[in-house]
């Protein structure tokens, strides 16, 4: 494995002179939606107005929209205050309806995915070398962010019938995928692809996966896409056989002493998925010479310390977030061409409340997708 693989080179061609903000034709849409009048309120039916298409904006109609556990703190208003109300949904996959007169990129009809972020200052250092997700004025995202190339709109997500997009921050499904199940692959699909690629994962490495929800799934089908061997380390006997099924090659009971002990210097490169607190220190004994632990999981408290004995073989710890379109649309490339799908349960949309329930307690495999043909008809007047 090599560290710091060089980042594909944004999708997005060279800026085009400054939009006026002036609609490009035709005038915006109310969409029906599901969201948070407040932060107690849980999903309720909502009305959403959507812009005109600008030059450089894609109308797309919505089909289907992932459900992210982040979707839920978002909603609850567990990550700091929020703007109500609030319409989440990061995982869009839909149909183009209309294109501004600038978009070459993509016609009506085109089906198209929509991940966490619509926009970024396409200026920064991180957004010239494609890594908008790091933007260093920050990402706009899909929902909750302020728009600021749209008069500071709050921006609503893909529980609704439709959103409006620059054509800089949508994505090509390919033909072939389930476009249902690729809905979770624009985040938890990206996620984990990210710091796969990032070490250059190739065949006959060894990728350990910690955790066997959403993204410890998405995680073990890429790695074994790539040829890795995998090795999934659960707390649960329960998990074993749904390991396996997925393609790992063995699993480590992590409360087995022995088992980790038998897994010592074994391990290339560690995706880490827990997002409650928990001792590293086991997981990088398990680490070959400059090895490293990528933490994806965000604990709401805090994580026992790391002792820097565990680090002394030239280990890495880090972190990773999303991926930039560009990364993002070499994945899904990648997944077209292994046929790499997420495993979903299908929801409507008056089954969102206890699928929220349900994410909490753990019980969904591994992720739960809205179909948006099951939404009201939007009301006359828009909520947000």
């Amino acid at each position: 494995m090599t560290p710091g693989r060089p980042v594909p080179p944004p999708l997005a061609r060279p800026a085009l002179p400054a939009d006026t903000g002036v609609p490009d034709s035709g005038a915006g849409l109310l969409a029906a939606a599901y969201g948070a009048a407040s932060a107690d309120s849980g999903l309720v039916p909502l009305t959403v107005a959507r812009r005109a298409p600008k030059a450089d904006d894609v109308e797309i109609a919505i089909e289907f929209c992932g459900l992210c556990h982040s979707d839920v703190h978002a909603t609850r208003g567990e990550w700091g205050a929020r703007n109500y109300p609030l319409v989440p949904g990061h995982e869009i996959v839909g149909t183009v309806s209309r294109v501004g007169s600038a978009v070459e990129d993509f016609v009506p009809g085109d089906r198209v995915g929509v991940g966490c972020m619509v926009d970024s200052c396409r200026e920064c250092d991180s957004c010239l070398d494609g890594l908008e997700q790091y933007c260093e004025v920050g990402m706009t995202g899909t929902y909750g962010g302020k728009d600021s190339r749209n008069g500071d709109a709050m921006t609503q997500g893909g529980y609704s019938s439709s959103v409006v997009v620059d054509r800089r921050y949508v994505l090509r499904v390919p033909a072939n995928l389930d476009p249902a199940a690729v809905a979770p692959l624009l985040c938890a699909g990206i996620t984990t692809f990210s710091p796969l690629r990032h070490f250059d994962v190739a065949e006959g490495d060894v990728v350990g996966v910690v955790g066997l929800g959403g993204l410890g799934h998405m995680a073990v089908k890429l790695a074994k896409a790539m040829g890795a061997v995998v090795k999934v380390f659960t707390t649960s006997e329960t998990k074993v056989a749904a390991a396996l099924e997925l393609g790992a090659d063995e699993v480590i009971l992590s409360r087995d002493e022995d088992a980790m002990a038998a897994a010592d210097r074994s391990i290339d490169l560690i995706i880490d998925t827990v997002a409650a607190p928990h001792d590293l220190n086991p997981y990088f004994r398990t680490l070959r010479v400059d090895g490293a632990l990528f933490q994806l999981g965000l604990p709401a408290e805090a994580m026992p310390p790391v002792n820097p004995r565990s680090l002394m073989r030239r280990l890495a710890y880090a972190g990773s977030m999303i991926g930039g379109i560009a990364e993002t649309q070499e994945m899904l490339d990648f997944c077209a061409e292994h046929n790499v799908v997420a495993d979903i349960e299908m929801v409507s949309a008056d089954q969102l409340n206890e699928a929220y329930h349900r994410m909490v307690a753990g019980d969904v495999k591994y992720r739960f997708v809205l179909d948006t043909s099951t939404l009201q008809a939007p009301a006359e007047e828009a909520d947000a």
